[in-house]
């Protein structure tokens, strides 16, 4: 019942702007959002972690998109977004949003923290 929808990922030009975002629900469970991330994976390589931002707002970036990429959330929302700047055809990728979460149903105890992964949107950077 937990999703993560992305959405935002399209087409741009070398030099050009894509904001993503996701968005964590819960159906009828409640959900407490922590550490939500931004992987991606680009054809032939392995899936790799782009920028974590903790509930805190405390964030982290790899170093090939420092500079360029900046991660933010809104917690009233559960949305995760990336503001991708002066891409590079090197950041084509499939772009998914992680989230560690816990859960509870009505008002009961929340569970343990839960790995949870969007279904992925794709980011081309192509002239």
């Amino acid at each position: 019942q937990v999703q993560l929808v992305e959405s935002g990922g399209g087409l741009v030009q070398p030099g050009g702007s894509l904001r993503l975002s996701c968005v964590a629900s819960g159906g009828i469970l409640s959900i407490n959002v922590n550490v939500m991330k931004w992987y991606r994976q680009a054809p032939g390589k392995q899936r790799e972690l782009v920028a974590s931002v903790t509930s805190a707002n405390s964030t982290y970036y790899a170093d090939s998109v420092k500079g360029r990429f900046t991660i933010s959330r809104d917690n009233a929302k559960n949305t995760l977004y990336l503001q991708m700047s002066s891409l590079k055809p090197e950041d084509t990728a499939v772009y998914y949003c992680n989230a560690d979460l816990r859960t509870r149903v009505g008002g009961g105890f929340w569970s343990a923290l839960q790995d949870y992964w969007g279904q992925g949107t794709q980011v081309t950077v192509s002239s």
